[in-house]
Formats: C-alpha cells, structure tokens, sequence
C-alpha cells in the first residue's frame, strides 16, 4: 500500500566528515493518522467534495441502509478484481460503497478517501475540485444506486426506505367529486422564505386548502361547468427515512440575482407528522420521526462548505469532550488550583518522602493539573526555582538545588490536612469529563466535517436555524425503528466476512507501517564532538587532528532521555575518564562554539530541546586542553572583516588598504579592535548602508568604545573601518562620509518559465539594475532557459505577487524603475504579447462573489468604450448579451462603484492596466436617478428605547414579527438583517428630497400592510455592515447632496413622534449596566448637543442628568460592536491647562472614539456597581470566534500561499478560471 519507503538502515554510530552540515536522510512517507478520541472517521475532501462526504456520512449513519447494502454479496454485486474482464457485469458502485463503509467502520485511520468511489462514478480530477449541491447529489446517486442494483434482492432498497408518496385532491364544492392525483417522492422539497419553521411549512403544503372561486373557478368534469373547488394534498405513504430538502435559495427578479436564505427557520428533534397525513386510523407512533442528520451549507449561492451533524444511532463512536478543555476550565474555576502554593504542596505529598528531583517537579505539576509552570503562573509568580527559594518556610531546597521537599517542620495535622486538599484537587482534576455519567442515555451527535469529527450537544443544532452557516438537509427516522442489543458499540455488525478479513489485514499492515515511521520519524542525528580532539584558538575551538576523529554521527532515538544518552556514549568511549558534560554547540564562521550544558538526565531528548543534526560538545565541562572555555550566547565568537591600512616591516603605515579576519567575543569591548591591531588611538567606523556602488560608514563615538560587539548590533561578517588617529592620511574617508569600494554586489531578479509544462529549466536568476530595460530581461531569461526562439515574439513577463498570482504584464520599452519592479522580486515568463503603451491589461470576473486567483483576463484598447468592453467580457465569458454592467474592484477585493456612462471610454473612467472588472447581472438605472434598497428597522422593546443588533448583552425583548431568532456561527452578536425587513426597492431622482424618499417607501406594497407611520415619523438611515449606520438629517434636502452613491441602502426606523434634530446634536444609545451581572438594560435615546463642544465632561454631565445620578458617581464606555470591546471615556484630561491642546486631546468625535450617530454608550452606577469590567459573556465569545476566524483566515492564505508556490514551482500553467456551473452526473453500467 505504502511500499517499500521507509529507512533500513538503523547503525547506532557512523563516522562523518566534520563541516558537511547534517545527514541528509530519506523522510518515509507517512501512514495515514489514526482515529483521534471520538474512534470515527472522516473522509478526506478531494479538493471540492466536501458536499459528497457529507451525503456519505449520512448514509453511512443509517445503519438500515448500511446493513442493506452489506446483505448484498459477491454473488450478486460480482467481485472487484473482475472489472476489469471484458464480459463481466461487476456492479462497481455498490461494491464501492460498501468497501467504504467497511473502512468507516474498522480502518483504523482518521480520514477515509473516496477515490475509489468517485471513479466508479466516472468522475474526473475536475468533477472533483467542482462544488455542487448536495440535494442534487441526492437524488441521482438514489438514481444510480437503483440502477446498479437492478435484477438483485437490493432493487427496491431506494424505494424501501426511502420512498412515500403524496395524494393531491381537487373536491367540487357542488357535486362533491374528488379528483385526486398520486405522486411520489424520495424527499420533500419545502420552502424557508417567509416560513419560520419545517412544522410551519408542512401546515402551508399539506393542511391548508386553495380555493377556486370568483375569478378563480375550477372546471369540474362531472358538473361539466366551472364550479367552486378546494384544492389539497396530503401525505398517503410515509417511508421509514424522511428525508426534507430546504429551499434556501432563490432568485430575486428585481435585483437579477441569486440569494440565499439566511432567515430563521426551526425544525423539532421529533416530529408528529399525523396532522399532514391524510389516513390517521395508525397507531400515533407510526407518525412520529426523530431527527438524526442535518446536513449544513456555509457559504453563499455562488460556493460554501458543507459538513454534517450526526447522531450516532449505533453509539459507535466516543462522545466524550477533550480533556485539556475541561482541565482549562476546571482551572480557571477552581480557586484552589489557582494558588501554586497549595498545587506544588499537592505534587509533592504524592511521592515518596515528599521529596523530588527540582527537574523533575515542573513536569509533575504539568501532568497533574494539565497546564505548565509558566502558563499558569509565571506572569504572576516569577519562574519555578525563584517561587520556591523565596517560599523557603515550606520547600527546601538541596544545596545543588538539585532537589526540593517539603520542610520537616510542618506538623503531621498540618501535612495530613495538605494531604487531603491535594488529594481533592487531584482528584477533581482526574474526575470524568463532563456527562459521561449520562452517556448511555444523552444522544451522542458529532460534528463531521470532511476529516474532523467533534463531539457536539443536542443543543447546538439549534445554531444552525439561520444564518449564512445553516442546515440545509435534513434526515429523520421513525421513532419505531429501534436497533438490536448485539448492534450497539459494535462496528463489525453485519459486515461481510470477506470485508471483515480484508479490514483486519489493512490494520495489521497500517500498524506495522506506523510503527516503521514512528522509528524512522524519532531517530535523530546528532554530531559528537569530542573534547580531547579540540583545542581553543583564536576565540573558537578547532580539532587538532582530521574531522575523521574529532567529530562522531550518532543516530538516537530523541524519546530515550537525556541520561540514556550520556550511558550511549560512555560505552562508546571506552577512553573516557572522569567527569562528563554534554553540552550544546553550534558552528559559526570562526569555528566551534559551546552555548549552555544539558541538565535533566530524566528528560527525554524532546523536553531538552535536542532537535534533529543537533551538535553535541563532550567535555569535562571546564576547560579543553588546560584551556578554560568560554560559553554561552553572550561570548560567541564573531568573525569580523576589518578594513585598515597596510603596515610595512618597520611598522610604518602604507597607503594600500588590507583586509583582515578577526575573531572577538560579542561581549568584549569594540575598542579591542584597536588592542588587536596595535593601534594606541584610533576611529573605527561600521558599516551602515550600501547605495549603487558605494558604501556607507558611521564612526563610533570615543564614549561608546566601552559598549560591546552586540550593542552595537554587529554580526557575524560585519565590516569595520579602522583610521589612525595620528595618520595624515585621509584617504580612507572623504568628503561626505562615504568610502568609495569599487566593487558592489551583482542584483538580480528570478524568472520563473510559466510558458510550457517541462523545460529544460524551470527557472533562472539574471543580472539587473533598476535602469534595465525589461525586453532585455526576457531576451536573456530566454537564453538561459534554452526556450525556442520564436517564442521572442509571443511571450511577455509578469511579476509574480505573495501569494503567486500572476499580475499585469509589463512593458518591453520600459525600464525596471518605471515598470515599478523590485530587484530581487520573481517574475514569470508566459505566453502571449505584452499590451502596448495604448492597451489596457484587465482582470475581469462574473459576479461580486469571487476569490483571487478565479479571474479571466483580457487587453484592449483604453479608448475603447464601456459599452464595447462590457460586449467583449461577455462573448469571452460565454454568457448571452442582456441586462449586465460592469463594476471596478476595489481595493478589498469587493464590487465597487458601476460604471454609468456607457459612451465614456475606459482612458476617460480612469481604469488602468491591472484593474479589475466584474460582471454584474442587472441593469443600471438612467442617468441622475438611484435604485435603493428600503429596509424597515423595528426597534424592540418599550416605545422611545432601540434594541440595536450590534448589542450583545441586551436582556430578552418582546419578539416581534419579522425579528428573527439570534443567529449563532457568526462572531459573538446577532447579525443586523435579524431585525431588518426587505421592503423594496426605489427608483427616485437624485433631485428628489428625503421626505419625497420616506413617502415612495411608504408605498411600497409591503409598507402598507406594517402601516408604516408618515414621513415626520420616521428616521433614516444608512446601512453598512447590514446595520444601520448614518443618520440622514435635514428632510428638505436633496438626495444627492448626502452623496448616497449608487450602492446605498436605506433603512426606516419608526418614531413615537417628531424629531427635529440639530446640526450639532448627536443621537446615542445609553445603557445601564445591571449591578451584579455582566449584561445591560435595553437601550435608551439620548440627545446630546456638542454645541459647547463634544468633551468627555459634558458627555458624562449629559448622561448624569438623564438618569438623575451624580456625575462623580458614573463610569460611561463606548462600545465597539466589530471588535467586542468597550472604551471607557473618563475626563481626566480636563485639567490640562492649556486650551488648544485640551480641545485637540478631549474631542470625543475624534480619534480614538470617533463618537458619532447611533453609538451604544454603557453606563455604570458606581453606588452600585464597582466592577472596573465592561465587557459582558457574549463579548468573550464574540472575541474567541474572532481570534479563530482571524486564525483560519491566516491558515487559508498560508495554505493558498503554498498551493501557489506548489504550482509556480512546477513551471504549469495558470488555473483556468471557473466556467459556468455544471450539471452533475454519475455514469452506471446497464444491468438489465
């Protein structure tokens, strides 16, 4: 399976040449990782399938359909090795699908791969990187499954277990005729838009009645006439699996495109499903389902990932949560531990005398309470050793310090009573993991996403009710299906002998190659050095003899310790007397040095930090060859290049300049270049900065000679320039301060072949000044890649940026200054002409949904027209010509303003080679008028008070209406649009006023069934980050002095009545924190005018007055909602004297407050409240998601970035961007 990788050779000791580096070795290729603690596997994404995993675990978690499959033998299905015959009928796909589920149920292994599988299906490397939807994929692998089982015993298994059907009924409201029709269904298909829940929307299909009267009749064929009717449907037959597919997405006619459905939408663990069936003559458990799979799609309509939630029927797995977690939180609970005191008196009363070793305690401790020494209490407490000497009335410590105990003179009642809180600690710290009492009644649910799998609550389904993270499957089980006994825990349950036996042997030789690995992956390669075969000269020790002697390979295995080590090489050097010290060293430029010797014989070789080629110094640890050693960071030994003028035989200086190599500690004194040159007095100078040809010095000032080598921040290879202070001869510093060389070092730029898939060369290095032209870079990258040459005339170079993408070509004519290209940065040299001065280089993609790295490219010409260009990008796209205009990009990678003027050419809208244009669907509104979204905003709570959404910490409120339920998955709060109603959009000129604005809202067809208030009673505002965001003042003015633009969103909030605010008064929402509880009252209006000036003390006097406290006895914060953090306002620079300086620092509406329209100011009554905190409970989460979201963000681009540098390096060609989508298929033989 692995074949023959790993490494055989294992001698303990070889000899190596002194000075070759480490010991170059073949890295095995790994097994695949074993199951982690939950003991289920994942399936690994082949690059976009992460849609099918989810399906298969699913299906794989319906034991019913599992076992099934598995009933179903060779006899039947044929066997794997005969596919390949030409006149056999092996029935791939179910074969496939159950080796799967084998693996899933007995490999030993993390994550299965679904290769197999998906070749079966006919599936290309490209069907697997594409994403589809998985309620599609649904339904043509039931197709496919029932195909490949046609003429078995499994044909009907689709149809059994998943097959119902639905009775549609037209009654005649005269004759009482029904008219019925019958149609099947392996899923229900259900709405979510304008529904709150699954029970809700079974009610609308299959217990409300559609009338045809009045205009509306209904042609009934006993009557012969148009009569009145009702029509229905009703459930007739209920399969033994539900399964209902969510509608999330649509389609928004008005706006031209795709959306999706990110409302709340409940569904039940159980339903009843009695009230939607049309027989209910049944026992009422034959309607009654459990939930058992949500299938979950986070993401937008134009790509996501799926995952799954899953109850394990058959309890196969470990519900158990980890262990380190529980020990964080048991910790931060738990007051005991908190104190070191009491935990190191815990460690030490379980050994034996109350004594151990001082290397040995940090490790207990580590093992004992779950988190280290300096995790938990270095910050506060100091280091280890420091905490212990200076709490010497209760630890004693050896006189080595080797050693500590606890003191003798601690009564037996004191010890007993330590004892037995040290026990209880213990104790509470190994108790069980929470539940596990509970764990053979609790449903046991797993979060599985691709390879992961976690343990989750039954509770935390309910995050997935809304939000761009969501359910969007979901499967459910009769209640009366209930398993056998001998199935529970057991995964070997009806699997076929021949699968059993061929899972056994994949374990046996998955164990015995990870026990090869785990060899080869701990064995490390150190270089003994040893003492006697050294000697110290010039400031670093050398060998005396050949490297052959002096330096020794040794492979060891970095789990034995350190005092196994030290046992190794005693027995290898039988010579050896006396004491023995191992210590680490290091080669640098002036030859051998030692850092710091190796304590801890019970270490393993990890703990000590020992890594793999590390270079290893055994000595006495005092002195070689009657020399004593210097060690350690601060005496390493620099080599220094000194510049200084050239001496004869009588001592006298010459006029030629000499280079020499010196050897100095990095803590001796920078004057000891003068004692080492016999210099009595002397300048030196450092190197500072290198321009084109020249090199930069700066002398040392004579009071700074007593500072060392490293203070000055030299290295190793500085350069120092040494200038007699008694020489006439200045010719070693002119004028300026700057010492001509001659000789600079060679720049140069890589250019990396991207025009063919395997060259000679893939990549090379030319010579360049930043005054070169490009055409003769991408001559000579030519030459040197030995590449045809008639590609001289159709190839260009493009910089490559950090990530690897391929920017705009430059320009032959041009030099690397003006082309704007770094010397040393990476270019690439692809096919295709450079545009000329008169062309533009453009990016363009389809749609605003896009990632960097998707987008097609084109060149034309800067005169052309926006009309013209948008024609080109749409017959390059594919796409018909029809309602589409263009959008620039802007800077973060978002659609910015459209280009309006049609006529205007792309010189004239300023659009430059490198830009990017994005294809949006829709049409744009003429000239001087605007499209604006209206949203209605309905605050909750008491008339005058806002609940704003970006409010963590809000009590509970009255529900209204359209509020929907918190959405949870996103960082910490509710998301806006939770409270924000769609009521349509507005064609309006720019001319028009904000009241003419407020009174076309008001008729909107959705408007008049909310009675929306007149236009004096509404307040608006605009909306960013889909909360409302800036107040729209002033009703008589026109729209577009508020210089809207063409993306703005408009949201109305209702008043209790009129509201005429000034131009200097600031709209606020204050809150009362509640004493005692980290949360806060609903939030309050407060007008303030800034009129006397936006000061911190006449905030503070504002606030005082409108909750009638005193000033002095109130804290105010302001809250940041994007960040989860509070800013406390206090007024304390009020009493800087000066005035201008005062009115600059105590301005709130600048920086760092920025206080402005709509701003949440948290109040404190410091009568009864003290806490210094702001923050609440939902402000720690919402920082916790914020801090993983910033990490996965940075794991994606490290990801990305390694993918990119994977394909450059590779020499292939750019990623074709993503076409339109494409239907999914799976290819099945003809069995019948």
């Amino acid at each position: 399976m692995f074949g023959d990788l790993f490494e055989e050779d294992y001698s303990s000791v070889s000899n190596n040449q002194y000075g070759k580096g480490k010991k170059l070795k073949a890295k095995p290729l790994e097994p695949p990782a074993p199951r982690e603690f939950t003991n289920l596997s994942g399936i690994r994404n082949q690059g976009g399938t992460c849609y099918l995993n989810s399906l298969l675990q699913t299906l794989h978690f319906t034991p019913e359909f599992r076992e099934a499959l598995f009933s179903l033998g060779p006899e039947e299905l044929g066997s794997l090795e005969d596919k390949d015959k030409p006149d056999a009928k092996v029935r791939i796909i179910p074969l496939q699908l159950q080796r799967l589920f084998a693996q899933l149920l007995l490999l030993d292994q993390s994550a299965a791969s679904t290769a197999d599988l998906t070749d079966s299906f006919g599936w290309t490397s490209n069907e697997e990187m594409r994403q589809h939807d998985v309620q599609e994929l649904n339904r043509i692998l039931f197709s496919a499954l029932e195909t490949s089982l046609v003429g078995t015993s499994g044909h009907d298994l689709i149809n059994r277990l998943y097959h119902g059907t639905v009775v549609n009924q037209i009654v005649c409201k005269e004759c009482k005729n029904i008219s019925e029709k019958q149609e099947d269904f392996l899923d229900l298909t259900v709405a979510v838009k304008n529904v709150s829940g699954l029970e809700d929307a079974l009610w609308n299909m299959y217990v409300e009645e559609e009338v045809f009267d009045c205009d509306n009749l209904y042609h009934c064929g006993t009557c012969d006439r148009l009569v009145k009717a009702a029509k229905s449907a009703k459930l007739r037959k209920l399969p033994p699996f539900l399964t209902v597919s969510l509608l999330r997405f649509n389609f928004d006619f008005v706006k031209c495109e795709r959306y999706k459905e990110t409302s709340c939408y409940t569904f039940p663990l159980r339903i009843n499903l009695k009230p939607f069936c049309e027989q209910s003559e049944l026992n009422d458990l034959d309607y009654v389902y459990d939930l058992f799979s949500v299938i979950i799609h986070k993401g937008g309509c134009y790509g996501g990932h799926y995952h799954v939630y899953i109850k394990d029927v058959d309890h196969l797995g470990n519900w158990q949560f980890h262990e380190a977690d529980r020990n964080l939180k048991t910790l931060e609970n738990e007051e005991d531990v908190d104190d070191p005191l009491t935990a190191l008196k815990a460690v030490l009363l379980q050994e034996e005398n109350n004594l151990i070793p001082m290397d040995q305690l940090g490790q207990k401790l580590l093992k004992k309470i779950g988190i280290s020494w300096n995790k938990k209490y270095r910050k506060q407490h100091g280091p280890l050793r420091k905490f212990l000497q200076l709490h010497s009335q209760t630890f004693l410590l050896s006189s080595d310090e080797g050693t500590v105990s606890l003191q003798k003179k601690l009564s037996a009642q004191a010890e007993s009573d330590f004892q037995s809180n040290g026990q209880q600690i213990l104790q509470m710290l190994a108790s069980k993991p929470p539940g596990s009492e509970d764990n053979a009644t609790c449903p046991h649910w797993f979060d599985i996403n691709d390879s992961r799998v976690q343990p989750i609550k039954e509770k935390d389904i309910e995050q997935q009710f809304q939000g761009k993270e969501s359910a969007y499957m979901l499967f459910y089980r009769k209640s009366q299906l209930q398993r056998p006994p001998e199935a529970r825990a057991n995964p070997r349950y009806r699997v076929p002998c021949h699968l059993l036996k061929e899972m056994d042997a994949a374990n046996v030789e998955l164990q015995r190659k990870r026990t090869e690995c785990d060899s080869a992956n701990n064995n490390i390669e150190l270089h003994l050095h040893m003492g006697p075969h050294y000697h110290f000269f010039n400031g670093a020790l050398h060998p005396v003899s050949g490297p052959m002697e002096s330096m020794w390979g040794l492979t060891f295995d970095k789990r034995k310790t350190l005092g196994d080590l030290q046992q190794s090489i005693f027995q290898l050097l039988e010579f050896w007397e006396g004491d023995m010290v191992l210590s680490v060293a290091k080669r640098v430029p002036a030859g051998l040095h030692v850092y710091q010797a190796l304590h801890g014989n019970e270490l393993t070789l990890c703990e000590v930090g020992i890594a793999d080629g590390e270079d290893i110094f055994v000595w006495n640890g005092v002195e070689v060859g009657g020399v004593q050693i210097p060690t350690g960071v601060d005496c390493e030994p620099l080599l220094l290049h000194v510049l200084h003028l050239e001496t004869d035989g009588d001592g006298r200086r010459r006029g030629q300049v000499v280079e020499s190599p010196h050897v100095f500690p990095a803590n001796a004194e920078v004057g000891a270049v003068l004692t080492s040159l016999a210099i009595p007095a002397g300048v030196i100078l450092t190197h500072s900065a290198r321009s084109a040809g020249e090199e930069s010095w700066t002398p040392i000032p004579r009071e700074s000679m007593q500072r060392t080598f490293r203070e000055h921040g030299l290295r190793d290879g500085s350069s120092l320039l040494v200038q007699d202070a008694y020489s006439d001869d200045n010719s070693l510093l002119p004028q300026g301060g700057k010492w001509i060389t001659g000789v600079s070092e060679s720049d140069w730029l890589e250019v990396r072949n991207l025009c063919q898939l395997e060259p000679e060369e893939k990549q090379v290095k030319i010579s360049a000044t930043v005054n070169t032209v490009v055409f003769d870079i991408r001559i000579k990258a030519i030459e040197e890649l030995k590449l045809m040459k008639e590609i001289v005339e159709n190839s260009c170079l493009r910089p490559l940026d950090r990530n690897g993408k391929l920017l705009r070509p430059v320009p032959d004519s041009s030099t690397l200054e003006e082309a704007e290209v770094k010397l040393g940065s990476s270019l690439g040299l692809c096919l295709g002409k450079a545009p000329t001065s008169s062309q533009l280089f453009l990016f363009f993609a389809l749609g605003s949904d896009i990632q960097p790295g998707t987008e097609m490219e084109v060149i034309v010409e800067e005169t052309l027209s926006v009309r013209d260009c948008l024609k080109i990008m749409l017959e390059k796209s594919g796409l018909p010509r029809g309602a589409w205009h263009l959008r620039k990009m802007d800077w973060c990678y978002e659609a910015g303003e459209p280009l309006c003027e049609e006529d205007a050419t792309l010189k004239e809208l300023m659009i430059c080679s490198g830009d990017t244009l994005l294809l949006i669907e829709g049409e744009l509104p003429p000239p001087g008028f605007l499209k604006v979204p209206i949203w209605w905003h309905q605050p909750q709570g008491p008339p005058g008070r806002w609940e704003s959404e970006d409010r963590p910490h809000s009590t509970p409120a009255q529900s209204s209406c359209w509020r929907a339920a918190s959405t949870q998955g996103v960082p910490g709060h509710v998301p806006a649009e939770a409270s924000l109603l769609y009521l349509g959009d507005v064609d309006i000129s720019e001319d028009a006023t904000l009241v003419d604005l407020k009174s076309q809202a008001r008729a909107l067809p959705l408007a008049s069934e909310l009675a929306v208030p007149g236009p004096a009673l509404l307040r608006a505002w605009t909306v960013e980050d889909k909360r409302p965001s800036r107040l729209l003042r002033a009703e008589q003015r026109q729209l577009k002095e508020y210089k809207l633009g063409r993306r703005a969103t408009i949201c109305l909030e209702p008043l209790q009545r009129e509201e005429h605010l000034g131009p200097q008064d600031v709209l606020l929402r204050t809150q009362m924190r509640i004493p005692g509880q980290r949360t806060y009252s609903l939030a309050v209006d407060l007008v303030w005018d800034t009129t006397h000036g936006s000061t911190a003390g006449a905030l503070r006097q504002r606030v005082a007055d409108s909750y009638a406290l005193p000033v002095e006895e109130i804290e105010i914060a302001k809250y940041f909602p994007e960040k989860f953090e509070w800013l406390p306002i206090s007024s304390w620079n009020q009493q800087v004297t000066k005035k201008k300086k005062k009115k600059k620092q105590d301005n709130l509406q600048g920086a760092p407050y920025y206080l402005k329209d709509g701003d949440t100011i948290g109040i404190k009554n410091l009568l009864l409240d003290d806490d210094e905190d702001f923050s609440t409970i939902r402000d720690d989460i919402g920082k916790e998601k914020l801090k993983q979201l910033a990490l996965g963000k940075r794991h994606s681009r490290e990801a990305l970035r390694a993918q990119n540098g994977d394909v450059l390096s590779s020499a292939g060609p750019r990623a074709r961007p993503r076409g339109p989508e494409a239907s999914l298929s799976i290819h099945v033989g003809s069995f019948r």
